[in-house]
């Protein structure tokens, strides 16, 4: 029987797993509503998802199910294998930072971007830049007029997806702060993430 592991990312918080080529991630939503940013970088971190170019090599705005999503030299890291959840998802928008919560009146507060460098750090590595990450669940449809804003997730409790590794990776999940917004339905609750082994 496959070999799983299951990892919690609290509310507002943000955790690293290292995965093999070939495993299967399951990243879910238990109580529903809730969005998870997904980072992915290869284990020598010469590599990592880029939203951009999984656009413009899939030409969609989010990948179907048997659909990769891409490195920034035009590699696929990870494929989409099921998606239980009725989406949308996102690719369009960037990490909550410290400045949007600045901007809404928060002078403290957690985010995605500490989140994932703090996941970082606790692996031993140290990024100038922050990629843009894949927002999971996250309702932020751009709209007929060409406006895009998020609106509160549709997830329903145990909504997941399920991504193949197609590379050694190291996978960052963060738990979406924004509680002042009904992005997270207005609460923010974990995340968790199931890792089943190839082998």
């Amino acid at each position: 029987m496959p070999d799983q592991n299951r990892i919690v990312v609290p509310a507002q918080s943000g955790r690293s797993i290292r995965v093999s080529r070939g495993d299967l991630v399951r990243i879910i939503d238990p109580k529903g509503q809730q969005v998870a940013d997904l980072w992915a970088f290869t284990s020598d971190m010469k590599d990592w998802l880029s939203t951009s170019n999984t656009r413009d090599i899939g030409e969609r705005l989010f990948p179907k199910v048997g659909e990769h999503f891409y490195g920034t030299t035009g590699e696929p890291l990870l494929t989409l294998v099921e998606d239980a959840s009725p989406g949308p998802h996102d690719m369009l928008y960037p990490a909550c930072n410290h400045p949007l919560y600045v901007r809404a009146g928060f002078a403290d507060h957690p985010n995605c971007q500490d989140n994932l460098h703090k996941a970082l750090a606790y692996e031993g590595i140290t990024l100038p830049f922050t990629p843009d990450p894949v927002d999971l669940f996250q309702n932020s449809l751009p709209q007929p007029d060409g406006r895009i804003d998020v609106f509160a997730s549709i997830n329903p409790p145990g909504g997941n997806v399920t991504l193949r590794a197609e590379r050694d990776l190291l996978l960052v999940v963060t738990a979406c702060s924004v509680d002042h917004y009904p992005t997270n339905g207005g609460i923010c609750t974990e995340i968790e993430v199931e890792v089943t082994a190839a082998w």
